[in-house]
């Protein structure tokens, strides 16, 4: 089986992170598999239950029988899993995230707490212009003179952003107010619990040339931990088109 990181232009920034299980991503975040109930043969089971059939082993069979499941879109059998994972993302990327409905989440709040001044700063080959109509762009790199003066205006307007916020919460200005003034880039943190169903869909989505970058290459990063948990399962997905069952 591949390895889902070292495919594509996104693997320069991902990682090893500090923790077993974690992969560090751009400068400030991380995709940390917290806990996981999830295997190839919670598939099976799922599946086999149907004719009261009950396997503490997987073998040859019970993989074909996961390739027919995904090949002919039978999804349930994929749901009987659980992934969490731990997040640290600009808080423009856990947006996006959000808009997948199928899962749980609990993020940071900056009404309870005084956010920390990390903040999203792209490298130069992140640096783009978008070329092309609504629906239909593409991304083209910029020469290096825009992307360096791109990168120093981020890092003096998120300079500027955070201390007019420190400045208000120190004059007792509340949280929940004053972290109007801060930008998209910030870091924000949360947690995510997907079934493998649900996450396949995610990657067939997110881990996508269409994706935004920065998204992809979070993306990137949790099929990395599929792909380690269910690798039976995530052949099959990557064989069959990365369609969801």
């Amino acid at each position: 089986m591949k390895e889902p990181l070292v495919e594509g232009s996104e693997a320069a920034e991902i990682r090893p992170g500090a923790k077993p299980d974690e992969l560090e991503v751009f400068d400030h975040g991380f995709v940390r598999l917290d806990a996981a109930m999830a295997d190839d043969l919670s598939v099976v089971n799922g599946a086999r239950v149907s004719f009261a059939v009950r396997k503490d082993s997987i073998d040859e069979r019970d993989k074909g029988l996961i390739r027919f499941l995904m090949r002919e879109r039978h999804g349930t059998p994929f749901e009987h899993n659980s992934f969490r994972f731990h997040l640290r993302t600009p808080v423009f990327v856990a947006r996006e995230w959000m808009r997948h409905r199928i899962g749980s989440f609990n993020e940071e709040s900056a009404r309870y707490h005084q956010l920390g001044g990390d903040f999203y700063v792209p490298s130069q080959k992140a640096v783009r212009t978008q070329v092309g109509k609504p629906g239909s762009y593409s991304f083209e790199p910029v020469s290096e003179i825009v992307a360096t003066g791109a990168i120093d205006t981020f890092r003096r307007v998120y300079d500027q952003l955070y201390a007019e916020y420190l400045a208000l919460v120190e004059k007792g200005v509340a949280k929940e107010l004053a972290r109007c003034l801060l930008p998209f880039g910030i870091y924000t943190q949360f947690y995510w619990t997907v079934n493998a169903r649900s996450l396949m869909n995610f990657l067939s989505l997110r881990n996508t040339q269409a994706a935004q970058y920065e998204i992809r290459t979070y993306a990137q990063a949790v099929e990395h931990f599929f792909a380690r948990k269910m690798p039976a399962t995530y052949e099959c997905f990557v064989e069959f088109g990365r369609k969801v069952p």
